[in-house]
């Protein structure tokens, strides 16, 4: 996808990247600034991305009298690519927006835009060819997921512009990032209701905590640059006092979800998705436990572990769907 007349610059590692991803050391050559671009050598944002669906779709079919059914399975499947193919667009469109912030950051500069691997042209397109993959598994949804689905895009496209006029960009994030559980219980249900609300709520705070975890590795760039976060609204003094806020509000309103959804219903399921949401609280607790937010390497290790907080959730809620 080089254009005409021009010379691609030498395959480049990026910095901030795991090393030894399966894109650097699997993928064809001409692929690899591609899936760069849409971050798949690093699979933390699917996953963060993917787990609210998980989470809508589960505790949707626990509160169905009817369970889980056949057409579950393709909400399940549609879910993972589309949550794959989705985040890629979202990253390219987030690298496109951000290629000057990028090319200041020492972690960022080497990303495929800033370092002159891919093309804004090129970006462009590729973003164009994931949204199309994404929107032909959204309309195999019913219509009121499809709607939900197409309506995220005004968060998807607002959200890299939010650190520029907002110390909070992360509760940005955190309202695209978690959209999905609403997604995922109207493509179950074909309606919404209050519980799938009050999920989505507690997705953005949980985001809202393990993002602040995040930003705190660019917070010294950040502030040369005037680019904001709550990593630095916080600073180093106030962020565990408020990490403990965001850890108590998810936990209370994801235990409200369940029981708004279940309360009608047999009393296991409910028992069930009540332990998953203290099972996820317990994981947060101790993430809080561990950080330094002075120390980059434990910051991302610790976002990173956020993949197996909300996966806590997401499997006993799929436990309470299939007792």
């Amino acid at each position: 996808m080089t254009e005409r007349g021009e010379t691609p610059e030498p395959d480049r590692i990026v910095a901030d990247a795991p090393p030894g991803n399966w894109v650097d050391r699997h993928a064809p050559a001409r692929t690899r600034p591609y899936l760069r671009l849409s971050r798949a050598d690093r699979p933390i944002g699917t996953w963060l991305l993917l787990l609210p669906c998980y989470w809508g779709l589960f505790l949707a079919a626990a509160a169905d009298p009817a369970g889980l059914g056949w057409y579950d399975l393709w909400i399940f499947l549609g879910c993972t690519l589309g949550a794959a193919i989705m985040r890629g667009a979202g990253c390219t469109w987030n690298d496109i927006t951000d290629r000057d912030f990028d090319a200041a950051v020492a972690r960022t500069r080497s990303r495929p835009i800033p370092s002159g691997q891919v093309s804004l042209r090129q970006a462009v397109i590729w973003m164009a060819v994931q949204c199309a993959i994404g929107a032909a598994i959204l309309f195999t949804f019913p219509p009121m997921a499809i709607g939900l689905g197409i309506g995220s895009l005004a968060l998807v496209a607002i959200y890299p512009f939010a650190k520029r006029f907002t110390w909070w960009p992360q509760a940005f994030l955190g309202l695209a990032f978690n959209w999905g559980a609403l997604v995922a219980w109207a493509a179950h249900d074909g309606s919404l209701s209050a519980a799938p609300v009050v999920l989505w709520l507690s997705g953005i705070a949980w985001t809202l905590f393990y993002d602040t975890i995040y930003a705190h590795q660019d917070k010294e760039d950040d502030a040369l640059i005037g680019v904001k976060s709550t990593a630095r609204l916080f600073g180093d003094a106030q962020t565990g006092v408020w990490l403990g806020r965001f850890l108590v509000i998810s936990v209370l309103l994801a235990m409200l979800a369940a029981v708004l959804a279940l309360v009608r219903g047999p009393i296991l399921p409910l028992g069930i998705a009540l332990s998953g949401v203290w099972a996820f609280g317990l994981h947060l607790r101790w993430q809080l436990g561990q950080l330094d937010t002075t120390n980059t390497d434990n910051c991302l290790k610790l976002f990173r572990s956020n993949r197996d907080a909300g996966l806590i959730l997401a499997l006993f809620l799929a436990g309470a769907a299939l007792v």
